[in-house]
């Protein structure tokens, strides 16, 4: 079960194309839930600086007894509203993620968010590419950034994002930045790959596909975008949840299969659950 595949970033990098997300699991759960999940085969762990949950994961890391080398540890700028950022907030920041975590170096460092009524991401842009080049992260990227945004980096910069992680799933496909990624040799990286869960794992499309396989639905989903080529980090704090979100390389979903979960998407932003970048500034 943890025969996960790699993705290979713009820089080289090999990423697993399945995760282990922790949004929204307190801290004083952390420890337990990524334990759960390093034990079940996850080598992949997504946190972020919001999630206030760094410590919990960095316990779960060291007490896993898994090699550093083997684990691609992912967190996340928190770009808040307290502050434009200049390249001092950045380092600091990064300083306080690794020592919570209590590694030395990143495998993936995002900006959380691009608040583009802010500014400046384009200033902590330029402290990432210092960030690459100390080897302190492996490889940086974004995330929630709109073609407009990746523009933007693309005109300033000669450091093309490896990562964009971004609000994607079957009813909010986002098929246009999709598609602005593979131009651009952006990986695609999905949170929330499963919406929000009850509604789109009901719908008839992933059922029945879900019977036909022998599979549950969150396991079609998982598997849909997995063939899309999208990296993905489901959430669980279940155990048998978490082991069931890794156990989705065992069957293939066919044509028929892939378009009928095609067909969900309810374009624009009618499917989206989360902020949209263009507006939201934490």
């Amino acid at each position: 079960m943890n025969d996960v595949p790699a993705i290979r970033l713009n820089n080289g990098t090999l990423m697993p194309q399945l995760g282990y997300g922790v949004f929204q699991v307190p801290d004083s759960e952390a420890a337990r839930a990524v334990g759960d999940a390093l034990e079940a085969g996850y080598r992949s762990i997504d946190t972020a600086a919001a999630y206030r949950n760094e410590s919990g994961t960095g316990r779960a890391i060291a007490a896993s007894g898994v090699p550093r080398e083997e684990l691609f540890v992912t967190t996340k700028l928190w770009n808040d509203r307290s502050r434009t950022w200049r390249r001092e907030d950045v380092l600091r920041a990064l300083d306080d993620s690794l020592g919570k975590l209590g590694l030395d170096h990143l495998d993936l460092y995002l900006i959380h968010w691009p608040r583009p009524m802010r500014d400046d991401f384009l200033t902590i842009w330029k402290t990432f590419e210092e960030i690459a080049e100390s080897g302190r992260a492996r490889a940086v990227g974004v995330s929630n950034f709109r073609p407009a945004d990746l523009e933007r980096i693309g005109a300033e910069s000669p450091l093309v994002p490896a990562v964009n992680q971004i609000e994607l799933h079957p009813l909010f496909p986002q098929a246009e930045l999709r598609a602005v990624h593979s131009t651009l040799g952006i990986a695609t990286e999905a949170w929330s790959p499963l919406g929000q869960g009850k509604e789109l794992l009901a719908l008839p499309a992933v059922v029945e596909a879900a019977d036909r396989h022998g599979r549950t639905p969150a396991q079609v989903v998982l598997r849909w975008h997995l063939q899309l080529g999208n990296i993905v980090i489901p959430k669980s704090v279940t155990p048998s949840r978490i082991r069931e979100n890794l156990d989705v390389f065992g069957f293939e979903l066919d044509e028929a299969d892939l378009a009928a979960l095609d067909a969900l998407g309810r374009g624009s932003s009618a499917g989206r659950i989360g902020p949209d970048p263009a507006d939201f500034d934490i």
